[in-house]
């Protein structure tokens, strides 16, 4: 792995050459990669642009997503090839699939919701946790021209029923139940408390049934006399008598997916994917970026929930041909820090995608990575990291650890791919630890003031945007309104997309994302960086992960306040270790930043994904009202941060 030392170099042409094509001659570059997948009509023309902010790609081509991802690789006579490995590290259950037995689920399930009133257009929520039917309900829905609308299993009443009557789905696929360390979350009970409190569109429940988990569709079933009542069905029972479905053939512009950004309440942001520019930025992304083809092994440790999962466990996997992992399971105490390095070797995982906090959270429990020890993955040629900012320390002990290239990307659950990174399919660049490497071909970047004006200088921050029109894959716009999509990412900078990150370009054109916009700290009238604050507290030997965000300062309107976990097996005091920790800032940022403030925490509350809630910290700090995030992964972590930082008088 080739490093940054600091000196200046000019970044290789062979990536250039093919990132400025695909800006100067985008028309040609997309029409190209529009070949790597199969179409009933091919599209004669990539971008039809009716308005700077209101443009569409491949508008006169259409296909099938999921005859793309299935059917034409048994026609090519690779039927038997696996393009499904379920491990389910709560269960010990082990099952794969052949690109022909998917097909034949997925046909038949979309027989299920034929049968049951589904047709091209109409919607259908997938409310299930990591087995083999999220991918199934997901391609099925594909396979007929539906628009499918992942939502966590798990997630409250509420909030899934906010998410129904935004969709207005005919069906809603659900399953008895998932599966948490040490706990079993009964889903029917809050799918039935969503149906009450929605508007009724809903008609038809599929319940996939968990022999471990208690509840059925037959204790929901109602009067079947009564025609108004919701129809509850036993997927397994509906699966064995449906008759297989063929693919539909839907417009490129036809939306494929509508999935509701993280964190939504009250009147919830659906980003709609298309399924032609989705299909061919995917298609090309996988060799373009992560260097996998037919038959490679690619694991995208996530969840099908997340953008993450849509992406790069179900869709991109199975358009190139490879094969993909369905994981049921957590980075540790599943049983132990080794459950990732076991699935690599198991499996012979070729790349491995997960987040910065998933390695963190490894290295805090297993610091010596013992447990890499015992597994033999040098099947892997490279672990992608995304979702959370990585910082320069976390980097240099997995990378040090795994002797593989580590690549640092950036992109967004609106964009639906990378973004920045270091393409290793053109070109594998030089790494700078830090930086989330270059910007990927078809997408244009620039740094702007908060006037709009450019930034020039290399290493000056200001807000990351991104020209327009953004490439294929691209969110479509937000389900319900087109005014919602400029306004929400096209009006701050006209003729750009603002994606709400602040950071810098230096002189070789690598992005560094160092936070959310609003998580630039104001420090009486100095503005600082949150990601360049935690960049130094975890240079410190025991820190295992850590959140810096601006609190209340009735002097200096804002101050900033570090949240640290401490790595397993470190015995420190704590105010010597938040003395060192001061100094550290002041050596590192200078005495402008006045930081003082550090909680040791036990634990950070995070989303599913391994975000860090900052927003719900500050709030709990400042002594603000807040909710608990619907995609908070345990809400107990709040109650242990409420009172670390708000101790209860004693007598």
């Amino acid at each position: 792995m080739i490093e940054d030392t600091g000196t200046t170099r000019t970044t290789p042409q062979g990536y250039r050459d093919v990132w400025r094509r695909s800006i100067d001659e985008r028309d040609d570059f997309w029409l190209q990669a529009a070949g790597l997948i199969d179409w009933v009509s091919a599209p004669t023309t990539a971008l039809t642009e009716r308005s700077p902010t209101d443009y569409s790609w491949f508008a006169d081509g259409t296909l099938n997503t999921s005859y793309n991802a299935l059917d034409r690789h048994v026609l090519a006579g690779r039927g038997d090839h696996t393009a499904l490995i379920y491990d389910s590290a709560m269960t010990g259950t082990r099952i794969r699939l052949s690109y022909r037995d998917l097909l034949d689920r997925v046909a038949r399930f979309a027989g299920v919701l034929r049968a049951n009133g589904v047709g091209r257009g109409d919607r259908v929520i997938v409310y299930l946790p990591m087995i083999p039917e999220a991918v199934v309900a997901m391609l099925a829905c594909a396979r007929i021209g539906a628009v499918h609308s992942v939502v966590f299993g798990g997630f409250a009443a509420s909030e899934l029923a906010v998410r129904i009557d935004d969709a207005r789905p005919a069906v809603i696929v659900t399953a008895s139940g998932g599966l948490e360390p040490g706990k079993a979350v009964a889903y029917l009970p809050l799918v039935q408390k969503a149906l009450e409190l929605s508007a009724g569109s809903v008609h038809t429940v599929i319940v996939r049934d968990r022999a471990t988990i208690d509840g059925s569709a037959a204790d929901y079933a109602g009067d079947p006399a009564d025609d108004a009542a919701v129809r509850w069905l036993d997927w397994a029972d509906a699966e064995a008598t449906a008759t297989p479905a063929d693919p539909v053939t839907v417009a490129s512009t036809d939306p494929l997916y509508i999935l509701y950004t993280s964190g939504t309440t009250g009147n919830p942001k659906g980003i709609i994917r298309d399924n032609g520019g989705h299909a061919v930025a995917l298609t090309w992304s996988m060799r373009g970026i992560y260097d996998i083809g037919p038959d490679d092994v690619f694991w995208a440790a996530s969840d099908v929930g997340w953008v993450v999962g849509h992406s790069y466990i179900v869709y991109a996997p199975l358009l190139a041909g490879a094969t993909t992992i369905i994981y049921e399971g957590k980075p540790i105490g599943t049983p132990d820090a080794g459950a990732f390095w076991r699935v690599v070797a198991d499996y012979r995982v070729n790349v491995l995608f997960t987040a910065p906090t998933a390695i963190r959270a490894i290295r805090r429990v297993d610091p010596d990575l013992a447990e890499l020890a015992r597994h033999d993955v040098s099947s892997l040629t490279a672990l992608f990291l995304a979702g959370e900012r990585l910082d320069p320390e976390t980097f240099h002990w997995v990378n040090d650890g795994l002797h593989c290239p580590v690549v640092d990307h950036w992109w967004q659950t609106e964009t639906g791919w990378a973004i920045c990174a270091n393409p290793r399919g053109i070109q594998e660049l030089p790494t700078k630890p830090g930086s989330t490497a270059v910007p990927v071909p078809g997408y244009d970047i620039a740094i702007l003031d908060s006037k709009g004006a450019p930034i020039t200088k290399p290493g000056k921050d200001g807000n990351i945007v991104i020209r327009l029109p953004l490439p294929p894959g691209s969110l479509l716009g937000i389900w319900g309104g087109a005014d919602r999509f400029v306004d929400a990412y096209l009006t701050a900078f006209p003729g750009y997309y603002a994606t709400g990150d602040s950071g810098h370009l230096d002189a070789d054109g690598y992005l560094y994302v160092m936070g959310r916009t609003d998580d630039v700290i104001n420090v009486a009238g100095h503005r600082l960086s949150t990601g360049s604050l935690e960049e130094v507290l975890t240079r410190h030997p025991a820190v295992a992960e850590c959140a810096v965000l601006g609190v209340h300062d009735a002097l200096k309107g804002q101050r900033a306040a570090g949240f640290v976990t401490l790595k397993a097996g470190s015995v420190v005091d704590h105010d010597l270790l938040t003395a060192e920790l001061v100094n550290l800032v002041r050596e590192h940022i200078g005495p402008v930043a006045a930081f003082r403030d550090v909680r040791i925490l036990d634990r950070l509350p995070k989303t599913r994904s391994g975000k860090i809630l900052r927003k719900t910290i500050r709030q709990i700090v400042d002594g603000e009202p807040y909710k608990v995030p619907p995609t908070i992964e345990d809400p107990a972590v709040l109650d242990a941060l409420a009172l670390a930082v708000r101790p209860p008088p004693t007598d």
